[in-house]
């Protein structure tokens, strides 16, 4: 299977320009694709691109990851309603350092081989560009004509808020960056979403018009979710790669609770897994749907790609304990930050650590912070064996809360049947 039948069967391949496909297998191709500094972390919108260079790479071919720190001054009005707010330096180069180190995970930049990564940042070639030899050099070969007839610019001139001449001029701005590329890093190719093929086919042009070469592109389709949410969004934002923002257990919560049909798709798409191994783990997902192989597969190997084996699992182990058999000591074992992880979003209170030094009455201390609405209850489940402190079922003949109960010595986990959780923090 060659790279392009590959990527076509994992799905990663909307617009190509024809004569890519032959150029791939012909000869080491230098190939590209721009990020965004819009934060300074990557989301998991993003593994796409990355992905594409690292399938890229692994076929032979030298990827290029560009860092917008021009482009970013401007703002890509692609599939954008409104204009979008413009970063101050200070801001792009914090983005611009955070996306650098994340990219350094996935590509190899240091290895000997002719196709070791390269990281380039197109401020460099555009700082020194006055605006005067811009628009003699570059603007004179592309007309009005060709940039009014770019989606992007056709939808938002209709709209109600119009387009500035800054975001008018960034596919300019984009596909000088493919010609400089051309010219200096001898890069033929370049890919992006689906939304960018306007851009992109700006870059060819104007490598044809300015110096009479000849370059290629495909793009890769926008990923979407089978409920028509929309992708890598969640009731708390974006899913981020970088584990301070979205912690490996949220992440890899995200992809284990992907639908049947969206872990088909994705399964393709996001992981590096060899076509065979794939068709088999669907072969096995269609004939048992309720053990979810598919969806526990891709959660492993996409956490493990963008965080680390250690993360999955801890990932794992988290999971155990919130929804399934996990015991007491399980739970012992996880890191404050894991634990408190793994609690976001659970329903807590915090109270001094005089009500427990002592010995506090478990019945109170249950229903005082909110855990249980009656004291009648409380005892009641406790007699039914229905309630759990750090995993541990409780009975009639617990009475008392103390020190010694406490994990990481400041936090108390109720549980109330198999789903229901609460915890306390002693401060």
């Amino acid at each position: 299977m060659t790279l392009m039948e590959e990527l076509r069967w994992r799905g990663m391949v909307q617009d190509c320009m024809p004569g890519t496909e032959d150029l791939l297998a012909k000869e080491m191709v230098s190939g590209y694709i721009g990020f965004d500094p819009t934060s300074d972390s990557l989301h998991i919108g993003s593994l796409v691109p990355i992905l594409l260079l690292v399938h890229l790479q692994r076929a032979g071919h030298k990827p290029f990851a560009l860092v917008g720190g021009a482009t970013g001054m401007v703002g890509d009005p692609s599939h954008k309603a409104e204009e979008r707010k413009l970063l101050s330096e200070e801001v792009l180069q914090a983005n611009l350092a955070g996306i650098k180190a994340q990219l350094s995970r996935f590509l190899d930049f240091n290895s000997p081989a002719p196709n070791k990564a390269e990281m380039v940042n197109n401020y460099d070639w555009f700082k020194d560009f006055s605006f005067l030899h811009f628009i003699r050099d570059v603007g004179k070969h592309i007309t009005v004509n060709y940039m009014m007839a770019k989606d992007s610019v056709k939808k938002r001139i209709a709209g109600d808020t119009g387009m500035s001449f800054t975001e008018f001029t960034y596919q300019l701005v984009q596909g000088y960056d493919f010609y400089w590329l051309y010219e200096n890093k001898g890069c033929k190719l370049q890919m992006g979403g689906s939304d960018q093929w306007g851009n992109i086919v700006t870059g060819t042009e104007l490598i044809r018009r300015k110096s009479g070469g000849e370059a290629f592109a495909f793009t890769c389709p926008l990923i979407t979710k089978a409920d028509g949410g929309k992708f890598g969004k969640t009731e708390k934002g974006n899913v981020w790669l970088d584990a301070s923002k979205t912690s490996p257990y949220q992440f890899y919560q995200f992809w284990l609770n992907a639908s049947d049909e969206d872990a088909a798709k994705w399964i393709k798409i996001f992981t590096l897994l060899p076509p065979a191994e794939i068709e088999a783990l669907l072969t096995e997902h269609a004939a048992a749907p309720h053990a979810r192989a598919l969806q526990k597969k891709l959660a492993e190997e996409i956490t493990c790609f963008v965080h680390s084996k250690a993360d999955f699992e801890a990932s794992l182990l988290a999971s155990e304990i919130l929804f399934g058999n996990a015991t007491g000591s399980a739970l012992a074992s996880l890191s404050e930050q894991q634990f408190l992880e793994i609690m976001e979003g659970v329903p807590n209170a915090v109270i001094p650590r005089s009500v427990i030094e002592q010995g506090a009455d478990l019945v109170s201390l249950m229903v005082e912070t909110g855990f249980l609405p009656s004291k009648g209850e409380a005892k009641k489940l406790l007699q039914a064996g229905g309630i759990s402190l750090n995993k541990n079922k409780l009975s009639a003949e617990n009475s008392t809360i103390s020190p010694a109960d406490l994990l990481q010595h400041k936090y108390l986990l109720f549980q109330k049947g198999k789903k229901n959780y609460f915890f306390i923090q002693i401060t």
